[in-house]
């Protein structure tokens, strides 16, 4: 019997996933809003990457209410409340719900509506934004998913690798949760801020004089917490990360405050800063970035 996956929040990162797995040949559910959901049914969902253009037929929903394999939860921080309430919670009793969300704190947020079978997961590798409803404009030729649970068995994790490695997508399965959220949280926590603060790319920032500074005093902020968490990263390892970008590059939460949506500022940022606080460790240059991007 195939395998069913649903995509909670066909957005960017979870219509290109969509895309990608319904060619594939897995049954694949896109749970939205109703309006999205609707275009969805009616028109499918575009993929356009590096020159190519690929359309899928994913079936289209507004509440998961059927069991299925895998759950991708691919929302950003400030709807999540309201996307998952869109799932029933018997439709992933025997399912791994992995989120590819940005920040720290999320995982907790949805065991507490979803149950204990949930991994911790980041996307990596991959730049793309949703040109309308049904159209995905991805600026990567790949994406790595990397993936951990605490409560999951590796056999549990293996089989949801299998369902996204059948769609192209490179899959690594890490050896803890914390691991997986302060391999990036640990950078983009910096990066987030200065690029919603300044309207200014990546590539720009690290150049400057001035910011590439505050951005090496933040990041080693982020890798002291990391470390203070039980997860030892350097300042080196992530400006490695950093220094690969490409110049053009800047953050979804610097376009969603250039385009005056709700951000994840508070989910990235602030979540590390609120993390070194219960970890005693100071974070004065983060805090000023986040100030900032408050006043």
């Amino acid at each position: 019997m195939r395998a069913t996956v649903a995509v909670l929040g066909p957005g960017a990162v979870g219509g290109a996933l969509a895309v990608r797995l319904a060619l594939a040949g897995r049954r694949t559910i896109c749970v939205a809003r109703p309006e999205t959901a609707a275009a969805i049914a009616r028109e499918g969902l575009t993929l356009e990457r590096l020159g190519e253009t690929l359309t899928g037929r994913p079936e289209a929903a507004e509440r998961l209410a059927e069991p299925v394999d895998l759950l991708l939860v691919t929302v950003k921080a400030p709807p999540l409340d309201e996307a998952l309430a869109r799932v029933e919670p018997a439709a992933v009793a025997e399912a791994v719900v992995l989120p590819l969300l940005n920040g720290l704190e999320h995982v907790a947020a949805i065991r507490a509506r979803l149950g204990r079978r949930v991994a911790a997961g980041s996307i990596s590798r991959f730049g793309a934004y949703r040109a309308a409803a049904t159209r995905i404009v991805q600026l990567t030729p790949s994406a790595v998913v990397t993936m951990a649970s605490d409560d999951l068995s590796r056999e549990e994790l293996e089989r949801a690798a299998t369902i996204l490695e059948s769609a192209g997508i490179e899959v690594s399965i890490a050896g803890s949760e914390q691991a997986v959220l302060w391999e990036k949280a640990a950078r983009l926590a910096p990066l987030a801020a200065a690029t919603a603060l300044t309207g200014r790319s990546i590539g720009e920032l690290r150049s400057d004089p001035e910011w590439r500074p505050l951005l090496e005093a933040a990041i080693a902020e982020g890798c002291a917490i990391a470390a203070a968490d039980g997860v030892p990263t350097t300042p080196e390892e992530q400006w490695a990360v950093v220094d690969s970008i490409p110049e053009a590059a800047s953050t979804s939460t610097a376009h969603d405050v250039a385009a005056g949506r709700p951000s994840e500022l508070d989910a990235i940022t602030g979540a590390v800063v609120r993390a070194g606080r219960r970890l005693g460790v100071p974070t004065p240059t983060l805090e000023e970035l986040l100030d900032r991007c408050r006043a």
